[in-house]
């Protein structure tokens, strides 16, 4: 049984990160040219013993959460994968890549992202030619690797950190190495934040969460997350989740129990055009915390499908939308 503090400490904690933008935060200028309020420095603690962590005040799509979780752990750099499973939250990175592209002879894009919020009949062209991508994504495997490839992204990063011999590191490997044969190590580290991919134009968007330690004491599994630039409103009930499943997982194929997931954020902002929607969610009641089930034994953590997991009592108020900005 679970207390009321414990029912609600996943959307509490939130809200407290919510309202601490809203009320210490600067008006700042961004390179989306949205505009955010932004407060600098900030962390949430959550305690996996008090529930999963998922946001219950507006509904949060957890199979987006975990097929984009075994993608980065497959160290996948194609939005392909994630359209095979009906994952469309890293399309307007790879749609960019093509419509300024020499391929692209469709209506003008430019800006997408804002008209298509803004004007009905633009947002008719736009829905038009991104289906168009998907289809070619799914269909066509010349395309797919053009332009469905997102660079030196987190996958990459974590599966195979290049190396200035020409060789490569399989982060993740080594870390779950290190959780079984040297717990106590400080240096359980995993960092997506190449700095030489950061400057090349190989990378569609710089890792905003960006490097990740983990820790053992008492057999539970704790991770502490660096996140340089967070989107308060959109983004970070997403890493909160994906985190807080990473843990589970790495816990699972170590041997361990859970124990906390510490969230650092750097830049913790709130885009201008999402003030309406961050006021409807405060007013929300939250539930209480969902259950997260691993329907999997003698299995890697390598080779897991989206059906090994699954979330139990998960009961959240409607979604809210909001536009990306890209």
């Amino acid at each position: 049984y679970l207390t009321e503090e414990k029912e609600m400490k996943a959307d509490q904690e939130y809200f407290k990160f919510l309202n601490t933008i809203l009320e210490k935060g600067n008006k700042k200028e961004d390179r989306t040219g949205v505009g955010t309020i932004s407060h600098f420095g900030y962390q949430m603690r959550f305690d996996l013993k008090d529930g999963f962590p998922l946001i219950t005040t507006k509904k949060v799509p957890f199979n987006l959460i975990k097929s984009e979780l075994l993608w980065f752990i497959k160290g996948d750099t194609n939005i392909k994968f994630l359209l095979e499973h009906k994952n469309n939250i890293w399309n307007e990175w790879a749609f960019k890549k093509w419509i300024e592209s020499d391929r692209y002879k469709g209506p003008d894009m430019t800006n997408f992202g804002i008209r298509s919020q803004e004007d009905e009949e633009f947002n008719k062209l736009y829905l038009e030619q991104m289906k168009i991508f998907k289809e070619k994504i799914l269909t066509d495997e010349e395309f797919s690797k053009e332009f469905g490839e997102l660079g030196n992204i987190y996958g990459k990063q974590w599966r195979s950190w290049g190396k200035r011999d020409g060789g490569t590191i399989d982060q993740f490997k080594d870390a779950i190495n290190q959780l079984k044969n040297n717990p106590d190590s400080r240096r359980i580290i995993i960092s997506a934040w190449n700095p030489e991919d950061v400057a090349s134009e190989d990378t569609s968007l710089p890792p905003c969460h960006n490097m990740f330690q983990l820790y053992v004491a008492n057999g539970k599994l704790s991770c502490q997350l660096y996140q340089r630039s967070g989107d308060g409103f959109l983004g970070i009930c997403f890493n909160i989740a994906s985190y807080a499943l990473l843990i589970y997982l790495l816990a699972k194929e170590c041997g361990l129990d859970v124990g906390e997931f510490i969230h650092t954020i750097g830049d913790a902002h709130i885009y201008s055009n999402h003030m309406d929607q961050v006021t409807e969610q405060l007013s929300r009641t939250p539930f209480e915390s969902p259950e997260l089930v691993l329907n999997y034994e003698n299995k890697s953590i390598f080779d897991l499908t989206v059906d090994d997991i699954e979330l139990k009592n998960y009961q959240s108020h409607s979604a809210i939308k909001a536009p990306v900005a890209v």
